[in-house]
């Protein structure tokens, strides 16, 4: 059990943020324990098929075999929502005293650096190889994974709005209880109560996180990353597009109009191939651009109309 005390100052610093970093660290544990994460077997296999098998190894010898990360490789963001390099710079600037104590709680009984110089090649050995892992595996997706995070977020936005830190934290995950100004974290490997330090508490939800994880180390700032809600929306298959569902939502004309644009074209081509006259082309298409369907610009003599990219969107089943 690991258990947060709050004080007013805690709950008034208490915030949420995005971290791409994290997110890549907890991902290493599907890779490692795909049991746990069924709904991430289809990206597994995706990343396992394009990973050298030397990579692959040193990734799984970063989780533990109770499945418990470095802190220090998961550093506390300093704003909402940080890019990737900017926290991995964090990482590399780690004491390396910093770096063994983590080290040895996590990954005992595995090799762990014995001085300082060896800490300090782990760390920038494990920087270079997380950044090769997230060009390849997390930041092709990050788009995907971003969105689900932050319609997390707004919901606990409104359940702390609503109800406070109680109804906050009630459906967060079965292993997280808020009683009387603390929060309780059961079925840790941890077992350390932190006393109300006015630092706050940080809350990341992950689509990695099978259950919620806090630092392991107590001294480490209070966080807590927990997981998502709808990740099993993550990797679905978009629905695909029903091409008679434009037609019913513009109109014939402005349909065929705007399935034309995918090359510019001005208006007295566009009649020409619609065989209608030119005044009809100009109505419909003062309707499409001020909607943002399309986008015109003057050529000469000429005025020449395109999709925009919302246009296209819409056009292109």
């Amino acid at each position: 059990m690991i258990s947060y005390e709050f004080s007013v100052e805690d709950l008034a610093d208490t915030r949420f943020a995005i971290s791409p970093l994290s997110e890549t660290v907890f991902s290493l544990r599907v890779l490692r324990e795909p049991g746990l994460h069924v709904l991430h077997l289809p990206w597994r296999r995706a990343v396992l098929g394009e990973l050298d098998a030397a990579d692959v190894d040193l990734l799984l010898s970063l989780v533990g075999e109770r499945l418990v990360l470095p802190d220090f490789l998961t550093p506390r963001p300093t704003t909402f929502a940080p890019a990737f390099e900017e926290e991995l710079a964090l990482v590399r600037r780690t004491a390396p005293e910093d770096v063994r104590r983590d080290l040895l709680a996590a990954l005992i009984p595995g090799p762990v650096p014995v001085g300082e110089d060896a800490a300090v090649r782990f760390r920038d050995a494990a920087c270079e190889l997380l950044q090769r892992y997230w060009k390849l595996a997390i930041e092709p997706v990050w788009p995907r994974i971003r969105l689900i995070l932050e319609a997390d977020m707004t919901y606990r936005a409104r359940q702390l709005a609503v109800g406070g830190a109680r109804l906050l934290f009630a459906d967060m995950h079965p292993n997280t209880r808020w009683h009387e100004g603390v929060l309780y974290i059961s079925k840790m490997i941890g077992r350390h109560h932190v006393p109300s330090s006015g630092r706050g508490l940080l809350l990341m939800p992950s689509v990695f996180a099978h259950k919620p994880a806090p630092p392991f180390h107590p001294d480490v700032p209070p966080s807590l990353v927990y997981p998502s809600r709808a990740v099993a929306t993550l990797w679905t298959s978009p629905a695909v597009p029903d091409v008679t569902a434009l037609t019913e939502l513009l109109g014939a004309p402005r349909a065929r109009l705007l399935r034309l644009l995918h090359e510019p074209l001005p208006t007295i081509e566009l009649a020409r191939r619609l065989r209608v006259t030119s005044s009809a082309v100009s109505q419909h298409l003062r309707v499409l651009h001020a909607t943002g369907l399309v986008v015109r610009a003057r050529h000469g003599r000429l005025v020449l109309y395109s999709r925009s990219p919302l246009g296209d969107q819409l056009a292109e089943p």
